[in-house]
């Protein structure tokens, strides 16, 4: 799968494109099937809220053989050989299940949290977000500044404590002066649309969300995706920060679909 030139653009100009079903609804299934699979997981890659709830698993495609063939998937490894003009691999990738009165994610630039705690050199890195629901004003949906990823790596004076320790560890929120300054500039923009639907965002591109204050789930898997040649020099266990730099060769477009159930 290509990108056309005006996704790319949108892409270079916003710091990202949003491509509505791209999955199909049976490909979603599979794919929410295998998350279940990994939240079941009590290993050190769960980060937990304070009620105990699973908040994000680390090391998805690492845990199971369905996520990582979506990391594979060409229609997510095409578009980001477009966007970074080189060979890829798979930086980092979570599930963030975002359940009910789960915690918030305050502003942040996920390039400013692998500079400064991998080492990643650059910020030539993707962040994919695939929805396995529904994501509208109502779930607590990412919201994004639009083309604040032109700011470059923006000074973050905050690392929270916060509710889940072990994302916030290694998160570097931005003051809120800072944002106050950047909103004017940029405005915000929430990214909604159906479940199956991809998100490909710069990793310098200012975001965060709200509390889910209602029952309806918004789970998403990332994939982290940069060059083989931006390589940090990671401490972090590897289902952080991945050690195979090995170049993402894509799988048949329906690699997802021998897991789908025919009745």
């Amino acid at each position: 799968m290509k990108l056309r030139d005006e996704q790319q653009q949108a892409y270079r100009q916003k710091g990202y494109v949003f491509l509505p079903s791209l999955f199909s609804k049976e490909e979603v299934a599979v794919l929410d099937a295998a998350m279940g699979e990994v939240l079941k997981r009590d290993g050190p890659e769960v980060a937990r809220e304070q009620d105990g709830s699973v908040h994000l698993v680390y090391g998805m495609h690492l845990f199971d053989e369905r996520l990582h063939a979506l990391s594979r998937h060409p229609r997510i490894v095409e578009p980001c050989r477009q966007l970074t003009g080189a060979e890829v691999f798979v930086h980092q990738s979570r599930v963030n299940a975002k359940q009910f009165h789960g915690a918030m994610v305050d502003w942040h630039q996920d390039f400013g949290i692998y500079h400064r705690v991998d080492g990643l050199p650059e910020p030539r890195g993707i962040v994919v977000a695939v929805f396995l629901d529904e994501v509208t004003e109502c779930n607590a949906p990412l919201m994004c500044l639009p083309g604040s990823h032109r700011e470059g790596l923006i000074a973050a004076e905050v690392n929270p404590d916060g509710q889940v320790e072990q994302a916030a560890r290694y998160r570097y929120d931005i003051s809120r002066q800072t944002m106050a300054r950047l909103v004017e500039r940029f405005g915000v923009e929430a990214v909604m649309g159906p479940g199956g639907s991809v998100l490909f965002m710069d990793g310098n591109l200012v975001h965060g969300s709200t509390v889910n204050m209602t029952p309806l789930r918004r789970a998403i898997l990332y994939i982290n995706i940069t060059d083989t040649d931006n390589r940090g020099t990671f401490d972090r266990p590897e289902y952080q920060a991945a050690r195979d730099f090995s170049p993402l060769q894509s799988l048949d477009d329906d690699c997802l679909m021998k897991w789908s159930d025919p009745g």
